[in-house]
C-alpha cells in the first residue's frame, strides 16, 4: 500500500515536470494584461447579474465607480516596458473603459433630466435592494408603500396629461425603460415572497396588481410624448430611425480607430464605386449589354434557381468556395470547422429585414415560402440568384463568419472586443481578395461579385447621410434601387434593417471601411513579401476582434504610445 502511493506521488511529479513546457508554451503570448483583462469582463458580468434593474441609479453609480477602480488598476502598468501585445491589450481596454464611462454618464444624465417624471418609483429600488439578500419583509408595510406609489402615479400620468412635456426620442424612450425597470424590480420582489410568506402574501396581492397595471399604461404614456420636431417624419417608407448627428459619428469613428471623418469616408466610397462601375462596364461587355450594365444584370437575377432548390445550390456554392481557399492555400481551415456548420431557413417575417442569407456557424438562407404573394416571392429569389450568392458565400462561412467565430473562441479569447469593423470588414475583404484570385470566373459571377461590392459602398454613401441628417431613408431605398440595381423589396428591407434593425449606427459603412483596413494590410505584410497568405490569414484569426489598426500593431510588432491617438491613414 506505502509502496503504491510512493510510486504514484513520483509519477505525479514526473508528468508535471513533462507537462510544464507545454503549459509555458500555452501562454507565452498571453500579454501581461491578460488576468486584469479577464477580471475586468468577469466582475464587469457578475455586477450587471447582481445588479439586474437597468438604469437605476444604484445600478449606474456602481458602475461608474467599477469602470474608474479599473483605470486606476489600468494606470498602474507601466505602458512603455509592456510588449506590444501587452500595450495593445492596454489600449482596447481604455478604449473599453472610457467608453462604458460615456454610455453611464449618459445613463445618468438622462436620468436626471427625467427624474421629475419617474421618481414616484424610486422606493421600489430599496425594495429589491432588500430582496436580494432574502430579508422577511413586513406586508402591510410593503402595501403601503404601493397604495403611495399609486397614488403619485395617478397624479403624476394627469400631470403629464396636462403638461404634455415633448421629449426627444431617445429621451422618451429611455423614461419608458426606467419605468418597465422599476415594474421588473417590483416583480422580482413580489414574486420572491408571494405564496412562500403568507403575511405578504395577503397584505401585498391587490395593490401590487394595481400598482403593476398602472405602471404599465404610464410607460406607454410616457413613451408617446416624443417631440416630433426631433424625428425624421415617414416619407412614405415607414422607417423612422434614429439619425444621431456628426458630432456622435465623429466620437464613435474615433473610438473604432477610424482617422476618417463622414465626409471624407462618402469619399472613399465614391471611389471604390467608380471602380465597381468601370468593372461592371467591362463585364457587361462580355455578355453583350455593351454599356448597358442593368441589362446584364437583370440577366444575372433571371438565373435564380427553382423553389426548392436553394439549400442544395448555397452547398455547391461553399464547396467550390472552400476548394478555391485550399487549392491557392490561403488560409488554414480546421477539420473541426468544416465539419460543424449548417443551415436554416429565414421566416418571411424575418425575410423583412434580412432578405438575404446571413452566416455563422449556421447559414440562414433567405428564400420565398409558399404563404408570400406572387411579386415577393420573384424578388427575394431574383435577389439571391446563384451568382449573387457565389459572390459572398465565403463571407458568411469560411473564411468569413463561421471561421471567426470557431477561432475566437479558442484563440485570445480574453480580448473579444467586437467591433463590426473586424467581424464584417474581415469578412468583406475576402470578397475583394476571391475576386483578385479570379475566382469570379464567368462575366455573370462578375456581375454577381460587383454587385455586393456596390452595395457596401452604397451602404457608406447612404447611411452616413442618414445619420448627417441630409437623406431621409426613402431616399435612401430609391438610391440602392437606381445605384446599385436592388429588388426594391430588398431594398426596403436593407435599409430597414440599418435603421431599425438594431446596429450600430457605424454598422453599415464597417464592412468596406474594415475590408480596406485589411487591404492595407495585405499590401504590407503580403504583397511586399514578409509574409505568405496564409501566415498572413491565420496570424489575423489567431489575434481575435478589435480595431483593425490594433491588428495592424500586433501583427506589426510596433511600439506604441500610451496617449495613443489613430493615425493610420490606410486609404491614402
Amino acid at each position: 500500500m506505502n509502496y503504491t502511493i510512493k510510486s504514484l506521488k513520483t509519477f505525479l511529479i514526473f508528468f508535471l515536470f513533462l507537462i510544464q513546457p507545454k503549459a509555458q508554451k500555452a501562454t507565452e503570448h498571453v500579454s501581461e494584461l491578460y488576468q486584469f483583462m479577464i477580471e475586468l469582463r468577469s466582475d464587469y458580468a457578475l455586477l450587471n447579474r447582481f445588479y439586474m434593474i437597468d438604469n437605476s441609479p444604484e445600478r449606474t453609480d456602481r458602475l461608474i465607480l467599477f469602470f474608474e477602480e479599473n483605470q486606476k488598476k489600468l494606470d498602474k502598468f507601466s505602458f512603455d516596458k509592456l510588449s506590444t501585445g501587452g500595450q495593445v491589450d492596454y489600449l482596447l481596454s481604455q478604449n473599453y473603459i472610457r467608453d462604458k464611462l460615456h454610455s453611464l454618464s449618459v445613463d445618468k444624465g438622462e436620468y436626471k433630466h427625467l427624474r421629475k417624471w419617474i421618481a414616484f418609483g424610486e422606493p421600489i429600488y430599496g425594495l429589491e435592494k432588500t430582496r436580494r439578500r432574502g430579508k422577511r419583509m413586513n406586508g402591510q408595510e410593503v402595501a403601503d408603500k404601493l397604495t403611495v406609489i399609486s397614488k403619485e402615479l395617478e397624479k403624476i400620468s394627469t400631470l403629464l396629461i396636462d403638461e404634455n412635456p415633448r421629449f426627444s426620442k431617445s429621451l422618451a424612450v429611455r423614461a419608458k425603460r426606467i419605468i418597465l425597470g422599476q415594474q421588473k424590480a417590483l416583480k422580482s420582489v413580489y414574486d420572491f415572497y408571494k405564496g412562500y410568506d403568507s403575511q405578504f402574501t395577503w397584505w401585498v396581492n391587490k395593490p401590487y396588481l394595481l400598482v403593476d397595471d398602472l405602471m404599465g399604461q404610464y410607460a406607454n404614456l410616457i413613451r408617446n410624448q416624443i417631440d416630433s420636431s426631433t424625428l425624421h417624419e415617414d416619407d412614405g417608407s415607414g422607417i423612422i430611425g434614429n439619425p444621431i448627428g456628426e458630432k456622435e459619428l465623429i466620437r464613435l469613428l474615433r473610438k473604432e480607430m477610424i482617422p476618417y471623418g463622414p465626409e471624407k469616408l462618402v469619399e472613399i466610397a465614391n471611389k471604390e464605386f467608380a471602380w465597381c462601375d468601370a468593372e461592371l462596364l467591362k463585364a457587361s461587355e462580355e455578355m453583350g449589354f455593351g454599356a448597358d450594365w442593368k441589362k446584364a444584370q437583370e440577366k444575372v437575377k433571371q438565373s435564380f434557381v427553382p423553389e426548392g432548390q436553394q439549400p442544395e445550390t448555397m452547398l455547391k456554392l461553399y464547396n467550390e468556395s472552400v476548394d478555391f481557399l485550399k487549392k491557392n492555400e490561403l488560409i488554414s481551415i480546421p477539420p473541426l470547422a468544416e465539419e460543424t456548420w449548417r443551415m436554416s431557413m429565414i421566416s418571411p417575417k424575418r425575410q423583412l429585414i434580412s432578405p438575404f442569407f446571413l452566416g455563422g456557424e449556421v447559414l440562414q438562407i433567405s428564400y420565398p415560402t409558399d404563404e408570400m404573394n406572387h411579386e415577393d416571392k420573384l424578388m427575394s429569389m431574383r435577389g439571391n440568384n446563384p451568382h449573387f450568392s457565389r459572390a459572398v458565400i465565403h463571407h458568411e462561412l469560411i473564411a468569413g463568419h463561421h471561421l471567426q467565430m470557431f477561432m475566437n473562441e479558442r484563440n485570445h479569447s480574453y480580448r473579444d472586443f467586437y467591433t463590426p469593423f473586424w467581424i464584417e470588414g474581415w469578412a468583406l475583404y475576402w470578397e475583394m481578395l476571391l475576386w483578385d484570385k479570379g475566382f469570379a470566373a464567368t462575366p455573370e459571377d462578375k456581375v454577381g461579385m460587383l454587385f455586393w461590392r456596390m452595395h457596401r459602398c452604397a451602404r457608406i454613401i447612404f447611411s452616413l447621410n442618414y445619420h448627417l441628417k441630409k437623406w431621409t431613408p426613402q431616399q435612401c431605398i430609391d438610391f440602392l434601387v437606381d445605384r446599385v440595381g436592388h429588388e426594391r423589396a430588398n431594398a426596403a428591407g436593407e435599409v430597414r434593417r440599418s435603421f431599425t434593425g438594431g446596429y450600430g449606427p457605424l454598422y453599415q459603412i464597417a464592412y468596406m471601411i474594415g475590408g480596406l483596413q485589411f487591404r492595407a494590410m495585405e499590401k504590407e505584410l503580403v504583397k511586399s513579401g514578409k509574409m505568405t497568405y496564409r501566415e498572413f490569414h491565420d496570424a489575423v484569426m489567431k489575434e481575435n476582434s478589435m480595431p483593425v489598426e490594433m491588428v495592424r500593431a500586433l501583427l506589426k510588432k510596433q511600439k506604441l504610445k500610451k496617449d495613443f491617438e489613430t493615425i493610420w491613414r490606410f486609404y491614402e
